[in-house]
């Protein structure tokens, strides 16, 4: 499910406006498993790998978010991510990721829908 499934232009707007748009290489890792959470990002474009202890449990691409599990659930990274393509990416930092937590309600309750399905991964 995409991130912004079921939001308004405006709330896409502020969202993707709010963050850091970057293009990462291939076989980058923006994210480690065990270390603190202090960004999150959304996938324009491209694929990424979720890993936990070196092996794939799954496969992002462009409307998934990573990083936020992290944040909303105050705790360790518990996978890493390394990019399979070339991406296109939205950086959030933590606090910018709080900010929309507090100011879009819908970002919020999507947030917390994709942290708690990702909670048995």
């Amino acid at each position: 499910m995409a991130i912004f499934d079921g939001f308004d232009d405006r709330e896409v707007d502020r969202i993707k406006n709010t963050g850091t748009h970057v293009t990462l290489p291939a076989d980058w890792s923006p994210i480690w498993e065990k270390t603190p959470a202090d960004k999150a990002y959304i996938i324009v474009s491209g694929e990424a790998s979720v890993r936990r202890g070196g092996e794939e449990i799954a496969r992002l691409g462009p409307g998934d978010i990573f990083g936020e599990g992290a944040i909303v659930n105050h705790k360790l990274r518990n996978a890493s991510i390394v990019t399979l393509t070339k991406v296109e990416l939205i950086h959030f930092t933590r606090q910018q990721v709080e900010e929309l937590r507090d100011e879009v309600p819908a970002f919020a309750e999507a947030l917390e829908r994709t942290a708690q399905e990702r909670l048995g991964s």
